[in-house]
């Protein structure tokens, strides 16, 4: 008798939007959703932070354009509250948006800065074992000369939440490297249940922020939060840093280009003709040119010219430097 796969599950996808560049960043990603993944069934839903008390201005997207773009690529716009972060740390959007999602439902968070430039049904996701983005550089924590070191500092955020710390570990990396102790960027995440991961990813963030072990006294949490609490809810909820296969996500799959001067400099020639294919259509052009470094350097010509500058085969080691040769020539805006 033959043998037939079970079927993947369907999935959501979520981004955040809001006034100003992640709005623009949501129409990009959804038109790259439906171009490079049209066997997508999923909902694509766009979580958008409402005025309250912790946002001085309103963050709600602001014209029917934006708005009219997104459901006409068949984004749903889905309301949240803010209760905990806001204007003061708006990476905790990506925390509290997640009560916001369907529960129980299978998702697969991306940062609004995303291209999608491939099947993601293909990717295998396994929504009982999370996990998040490998594309990452050592941020956190910075170890001091009379302090702890990289294991007593990441220990003792296990201690705190009663985690069992040496089985995160890397043991293919030596002693006190950064790669041995479980870190992601927070560019991507998925799991079974946004309500499950949510509360236990705002219940850490929230403890780290306002109570934190005393090791991490001369640590700074400020944009790192949600990159520090992150690798202890997956690996509470039984993922890890490998879960998925590499290079899908991050790689032929998706293209975390986080600004459009870097898309150009360095990322694959694949991910910057999606990102001018996707654009060219007349309906987009007429929203998208709203957005000043779009305008430019999409269809006046300038991340052409910014892409010119570097060898995509043999980029600077460090981003900084790609980021100074791209201020110097004038190519540099976000």
């Amino acid at each position: 008798m033959t043998q037939h796969a079970a079927p993947a599950p369907t999935f959501n996808i979520v981004i955040v939007g809001q006034q100003g560049r992640l709005a623009y960043e949501a129409l990009l990603f959804a038109a790259s959703l439906r171009h490079s993944s049209p066997a997508f069934q999923g909902r694509l839903l766009v979580a958008e932070p409402q005025a309250g008390p912790l946002w001085p201005n309103d963050p709600t997207i602001k014209g029917d354009d934006i708005r009219d773009a997104l459901e006409g690529l068949g984004a749903e716009i889905i309301p949240f509250e803010s209760k905990h972060f806001g204007a003061t740390y708006p990476y905790g959007n990506k925390i509290e948006m997640l009560h916001a999602l369907p529960k129980g439902e299978p998702f697969v968070f991306f940062d609004t800065d995303t291209l999608i430039t491939g099947d993601i049904t293909s990717v295998p996701f396994d929504f009982d074992r999370p996990m998040a983005s490998l594309r990452r550089t050592n941020t956190w924590p910075v170890p001091q000369l009379y302090g702890p070191q990289y294991a007593g500092l990441w220990k003792s955020l296990y201690d705190k939440f009663g985690l069992d710390f040496d089985s995160s570990l890397d043991p293919s990396q030596p002693d006190e490297y950064w790669q041995r102790y479980l870190y992601f960027n927070a560019g991507f995440f998925f799991y079974r249940c946004p309500h499950e991961f949510g509360a236990l990813f705002e219940k850490y963030a929230l403890a780290i922020r306002d109570t934190p072990p005393v090791e991490l006294c001369a640590q700074s949490f400020d944009p790192w939060l949600d990159q520090v609490a992150l690798p202890l809810v997956i690996h509470a909820l039984g993922g890890g840093r490998d879960t998925l296969p590499e290079g899908l996500i991050d790689g032929t799959v998706s293209c975390h280009y986080r600004f459009l001067p870097l898309l150009y400099a360095r990322e694959p020639q694949a991910a910057v003709d999606i990102l001018e294919t996707v654009t060219a259509p007349n309906k987009l052009k007429k929203v998208l040119k709203g957005y000043e470094p779009i305008k430019r350097m999409v269809y006046q010509g300038r991340g052409q010219k910014a892409r010119a500058l570097f060898d995509q085969d043999n980029l600077p080691r460090k981003e900084q430097a790609i980021r100074n040769k791209l201020k110097s020539n004038g190519y540099w805006m976000r």
